[in-house]
């Protein structure tokens, strides 16, 4: 009894088979909607279902997830504010080490959120074949700035192997 290996002479090959996608579906954008924004992040994100989620996740479902996203915000950017007003304040005092403080809590922040997502899509969202991740994206009106968004990719479909 000998195992084989098949082996794909071309990229043809590859596109011909079923359970094969060359092309991974572009990812639905959520961006920031608040108020105020610090550090490219935003305080509160939209929380409007897009079209192309219908029939892959409920309504409310993206909504109680876009609620604990920005309840993640609310509660940090806040205080985010008071301390950058206060760096500002004391900036040429201090050669502009009193912004450190905003530039870490902006960095727990971001942690904070990366697993609020993590979470939901431990959750919810990798079982529908859905995944959150926090993306850095160019602001539509501006090619030097950059802003966070949300990035809702589609899970590759993967093959179902039958044993032989």
């Amino acid at each position: 009894m000998s195992d084989e290996i098949d082996v794909l002479e071309s990229d043809e090959d590859v596109d011909n088979l079923p359970c094969y996608s060359r092309t991974q579906p572009q990812p639905i954008v959520v961006r920031g909607v608040g108020q105020m924004t610090l550090f490219g992040l935003s305080s509160r994100f939209d929380t409007e279902f897009p079209q192309a989620l219908t029939g892959k996740l409920a309504p409310e479902e993206l909504q109680e997830t876009m609620q604990r996203i920005n309840y993640v915000l609310h509660r940090t950017m806040t205080s985010h504010l008071r301390w950058l007003l206060c760096g500002l304040l004391f900036c040429c005092c201090t050669l502009g080490c009193s912004l450190w403080p905003v530039i870490c809590l902006n960095k727990r922040t971001i942690s904070a959120l990366e697993k609020t997502l993590d979470h939901e899509n431990q959750q919810l969202y990798n079982k529908l074949g859905l995944h959150w991740r926090l993306g850095r994206r160019p602001v539509e009106n501006s090619n030097n700035l950059m802003e966070y968004v949300l990035l809702l990719d589609s899970l590759p479909k993967m093959p179902l192997l039958l044993p032989d």
